[in-house]
C-alpha cells in the first residue's frame, strides 16, 4: 500500500522535474529583484520583524546594568506644583543648577557613568548657571556624557588631528555660589564672575569628534539629510555651549536614526562629514568605560577596545529592545532623585534604595509626549527616544547586537521554499493542500525567523522567501489546472464510455491506464453476501423505498472500507459486492490489501448491524469470500452495455468461498493463494481441505480472523483446539474429535466453526462414510 503513492509520486517528479525547479528559479528571481531592485517587500519585512521580536525576544528580566532616569510628567507637575523648585530651577527646559543636583546625587549613589539623551546647544540666560553645571562636573568627576545634534545649516567643523595635543584652553574658576536659601537646600543661580576662555574651534571639534575606521576601505555613513527639493545633503554638528567643553567627558550623536517607515529599528554606530568621523552618544561612552581610543570596524565586527560585537558589514546593527522600555529596564523618575539630593543635603533618610545607582551607567531621557521625544519602535508608535540608547548601551554592556544573514542565506531560504512549494503542490494535487500550503508556509517561515532570532540574535528575511514560495505556489497551480487537467480531461474523455466514473478518476489519480482488450493478470477478488437476503427483502414489499435506503447504507459501508485499501469495485448483485485488489492498477501487495479490506468491512458491518438493531431494522450478517488467482480482466459486454470486470477460475472459487462459509460457520474464508501471499500479516484458521466441482485437485481454505498480532488470547486457544480436533477428524477419529470440540464449544458456544466440525464428527459418528479422504466437496 505504501509503495503505490510512491511510484505515483516518482512518476511526476520525472514527468515534471525540470518544471519545478524551473518554476522555483522563477520565483525566487524575482521574489530577490523585489526584494533588493525595487524593495516592495521592504513594508511586509518591517511588519514580519516588529512581530518576531514581539513574540521571541520578550519577557527577558529588567536590566541589572542600565537604569533609567525618566524626565516623565509627574517630574513636570511637581516641579511646575512646587514654589521652592519653581523658583530655583525653572519650568521645563530646567536651568542647568538642577542638572549639577542631579549629578551630584547619581555621583553620591555610586553611578557608573551617567548619559543624558539630550542636548546642550544654546546657552543660558545666566551664564553661571552653565558655568556652574560644569564646575560641579569637574568637581565630582562624575563620568557624563551628553548628546549632539547635527543640522544642515550649521557650519562644517574643522579637521582634527588626534595625535597633536588637545588644544583646549582651560576654563578659569566658575565663579563663587553665593549662599544657600534659608533651607540650605536649593542654590540660588550662580552669580556673574571673571569672563571664562572660550575653547577655540578646534578644541570643540575634537570634543564632538572620535576616531572612527574602517578596515576594508568602505567608507562611514556621512551625515546627510533630505532637503525640500528632495536632494541629499551634508549635515553638521551642532556645538554645545562651550562652558561644557572639557567639562563634559563626551559627546555623541544622538539624531533619530529611522527606518523608512519612521522606526527606530537600527544603529550605525559612526558617522562622518566628510572631514571627521563622529559617534553616537552610547559608543562615545562605551569607548571610555573599555578605554578605546578608537571604534573599529572590520567586516562584521565592531571593536573597541579589547571588546568586539557583530555587526552587519555595512557596519550597522539591529536593536535588541527586549520589550517596551518600562518593561526592561528599572525606572526611576527624576523628581525621585532630585528629592533624595534634598534629603541627602538635609541628612535626611534617602527614598530611593542603596543600590539603585550602585555600579550602574544611568541613562537620563524625557518619556513624556510634551518633550517631542516620543519615537515609533517596534513594541510602540509612541515609545520614548531614550529607548534606544538604553537598548545600545544595554547589548554593548552585557548582550549582542541582531544582525542580517548573508543574503545568500535569504536566497537560498527563499529557492528551498518555492521549490517545496512546486514540488508538493504538483506532487500531491490535492486541494485542501493548495489551500492549506500558502498560509502554513508563511507561518512557518516566520517561526523559523523567530527561532533564528532568539537563539543566534540573526535576522533572517521573511517577505522574500515568503513571497518566492507564494509565487511558486500560484505557478504550480496554473500548471496543476491548466495542464494537468487538460491531461484529465482527454483521459476522461477517452475512457468514460468503457470504465465506471470512479475507476476513471483511480486511473487519472495513478497516472496508470489499463488494456482495454484485457489481460491475464492476478489479482484477489472479494465477494460479500448478506445471510438471507430473501426473507430480509421479503419484509419491505410494502416499503420498497425503505429497502433501498437500507440497503444503500449497507452498500456504502462496504465499499468506503474496501476503495480505502485500494480496491476497484467491480459490481453490485442485489446485496452483493464484487471487487477487484490489483486491477485495473497493479498492486503487488493486492493480497494483503483485500484481507484487510474485508477485516474492515467485517468491523464496519458488526457496527451497523448494532446501528439497524437499535432502530428495529433487520440484520445484515455478511459473508465474505477472498481469492487470489491469475485472471483475464478488462473490458466484457456488449455494444448496449459493457464493463471492467475479470473472469476465470480464481473468480468462481471466490464467489464458491463466500457461499461455504454457511457450512462452516465462518464469516471470511480464504483461498490457499490468498494465505500464502499474507500469511506473514494475517491470523487465520485452517477451516478443511476442500474440492471443487469439476476438479480433481484439492485445496486448503482458511478463515481469515484478524491482522497479525491482533489475535486474542481466548481466539488462539480456539484455532490451537479447532486444528487439534481438524487433525483428529481428517484421521476418521470423531469420536476424539467430538471430545475436543465438545470441551471447547462449552468454553466458546459463539465460535460457528467448533459448532459445526462439532456437527460433522457427530454426524460421521452416527452414520460413518464409506470411503473418507478428509476432503470436502464444493458443489456450488
Amino acid at each position: 500500500m505504501a509503495g503505490e503513492p510512491w511510484k505515483t509520486i516518482q512518476q511526476r517528479w520525472r514527468d515534471h522535474g525540470r518544471v519545478m525547479l524551473g518554476i522555483a528559479l522563477v520565483a525566487t528571481l524575482v521574489a530577490g529583484a523585489c526584494q533588493y531592485g525595487t524593495r516592495l517587500l521592504e513594508v511586509p519585512e518591517h511588519g514580519a520583524y516588529d512581530r518576531a521580536l514581539n513574540t521571541y525576544l520578550v519577557g527577558r528580566k529588567p536590566s541589572s546594568h542600565v537604569v533609567v532616569v525618566a524626565i516623565d510628567q509627574t517630574t513636570l507637575d511637581r516641579i511646575s506644583k512646587n514654589e521652592q523648585l519653581r523658583i530655583n530651577f525653572g519650568n521645563w527646559p530646567y536651568t542647568r543648577t538642577l542638572w549639577a543636583s542631579i549629578v551630584q546625587e547619581l555621583k553620591a549613589a555610586g553611578a557608573k557613568a551617567v548619559l543624558f539623551d539630550a542636548v546642550m546647544d544654546e546657552r543660558a540666560s545666566d551664564e553661571s548657571a552653565d558655568l556652574g553645571f560644569a564646575q560641579v562636573l569637574r568637581e565630582t568627576g562624575m563620568p557624563f556624557y551628553l548628546g549632539m545634534a547635527t543640522n544642515g545649516n550649521a557650519p562644517s567643523l574643522p579637521p582634527v588631528d588626534f595625535q597633536a595635543p588637545v588644544p583646549l584652553a582651560t576654563p578659569e574658576a566658575a565663579p563663587p555660589v553665593s549662599p544657600p536659601s534659608q533651607d540650605d537646600t536649593f542654590p540660588e543661580e550662580f552669580e556673574d564672575g571673571p569672563a571664562t576662555a572660550t575653547p577655540t574651534l578646534d578644541a570643540q571639534a575634537r570634543a564632538l569628534a572620535f576616531p572612527a575606521s574602517r578596515t576594508d576601505g568602505q567608507p562611514l555613513p556621512e551625515l546627510l539629510y533630505m532637503s525640500n527639493q528632495g536632494r541629499l545633503e551634508p549635515r553638521n554638528p551642532v556645538l554645545p555651549i562651550p562652558a561644557l567643553i572639557g567639562a563634559v567627558q563626551g559627546f555623541g550623536l544622538v539624531d533619530t536614526e529611522a527606518d523608512t517607515d519612521g522606526t527606530m529599528r537600527r544603529t550605525r554606530f559612526a558617522y562622518s562629514d566628510g572631514i571627521n568621523t563622529y559617534v553616537t552618544l552610547p559608543v562615545r561612552m562605551m569607548a571610555d568605560l573599555l578605554g578605546a581610543k578608537e571604534v573599529t570596524f572590520s567586516g562584521r565586527t565592531l571593536r573597541l577596545g579589547e571588546r568586539t560585537w557583530l555587526v552587519d558589514p555595512d557596519g550597522s546593527a539591529a536593536l535588541d529592545y527586549g520589550g517596551p522600555l518600562h518593561q526592561r529596564y528599572p525606572m526611576v523618575r527624576l523628581i525621585e532623585v532630585l528629592q533624595d539630593w534634598i534629603h541627602r543635603k538635609k541628612g535626611e533618610p534617602l527614598e530611593l534604595a542603596a543600590d539603585t545607582f550602585r555600579g550602574k551607567v544611568v541613562i537620563i531621557g524625557g518619556t513624556t509626549p510634551g518633550l517631542n521625544d516620543i519615537k515609533a519602535t517596534p513594541f510602540s508608535s509612541t515609545e520614548p527616544g531614550v529607548a534606544k540608547q538604553a537598548a545600545v548601551m544595554e547589548t554593548f554592556l552585557a548582550g549582542q547586537f541582531i544582525t542580517r544573514a548573508h543574503w545568500s542565506v535569504d536566497l537560498g531560504i527563499a529557492f528551498l521554499a518555492a521549490l517545496l512549494s512546486a514540488v508538493l503542490l504538483m506532487t500531491a494535487r490535492w486541494a485542501p493542500l493548495e489551500v492549506a500550503w500558502p498560509v502554513g508556509l508563511v507561518f512557518g517561515l516566520y517561526v523559523l525567523m523567530g527561532w533564528v532570532l532568539k537563539t543566534s540574535h540573526t535576522h533572517v528575511l521573511t517577505a522574500m522567501p515568503s513571497l518566492a514560495g507564494i509565487g511558486a505556489s500560484v505557478a504550480a497551480l496554473a500548471f496543476n489546472h491548466l495542464v494537468a487537467n487538460r491531461e484529465t480531461k482527454f483521459i476522461r474523455q477517452a475512457f468514460s464510455h468503457f470504465m465506471e466514473p470512479k475507476l476513471v478518476e483511480q486511473m487519472i489519480r495513478s497516472r496508470q491506464l489499463p488494456r482495454l482488450d484485457g489481460e491475464n493478470k492476478e489479482i484477489t477478488a472479494f465477494f460479500s453476501d448478506i445471510r438471507g437476503f430473501s426473507t430480509f427483502s421479503e419484509r419491505f414489499k410494502e416499503d420498497p423505498r425503505q429497502l433501498v435506503r437500507i440497503l444503500n447504507t449497507y452498500l456504502t459501508t462496504v465499499s468506503g472500507t474496501l476503495l480505502h485499501e485500494g480496491g476497484c469495485l467491480d459490481k453490485y448483485i442485489g446485496d452483493a459486492v464484487v471487487c477487484l485488489f490489483g486491477a485495473p492498477m497493479d498492486q503487488e501487495d493486492h493480497a494483503i490489501r483485500a484481507c484487510r479490506g474485508a477485516l474492515a468491512a467485517k468491523a464496519a458491518v458488526e457496527a451497523l448491524r448494532v446501528d439497524f438493531r437499535q432502530k428495529g431494522f433487520p440484520d445484515v450478517y455478511t459473508r465474505i469470500g477472498l481469492n487470489s488467482a491469475v485472471n483475464f480482466v478488462g473490458n466484457f459486454g456488449s455494444d448496449q452495455l459493457f464493463s471492467y470486470t475479470a473472469i476465470g477460475d480464481g473468480m468462481n472459487l471466490a464467489a464458491r468461498l463466500e457461499g461455504a462459509n454457511k457450512a462452516y460457520g465462518s464469516v471470511i474464508m480464504i483461498g490457499p493463494r490468498t494465505y500464502e501471499l499474507a500469511k506473514d500479516h494475517i491470523e487465520v484458521r485452517e477451516l478443511d481441505r476442500v474440492r471443487v466441482a469439476g476438479k480433481t485437485e484439492a485445496v486448503t481454505v482458511y478463515e481469515l480472523l484478524a491482522l497479525k498480532g491482533q489475535l486474542s488470547p481466548e481466539q488462539q486457544r480456539t484455532v490451537t483446539h479447532y486444528h487439534e480436533a481438524l487433525e483428529l477428524f481428517r484421521r476418521a477419529r470423531f469420536a476424539d474429535a467430538a471430545a475436543v470440540l465438545e470441551a471447547e464449544a462449552a468454553r466458546a458456544p459463539e465460535d460457528g466453526p467448533t459448532g459445526k466440525l462439532l456437527e460433522r464428527c457427530r454426524e460421521y459418528q452416527e452414520s460413518p462414510p464409506e470411503k473418507f479422504d478428509g476432503v470436502a466437496n464444493l458443489e456450488k
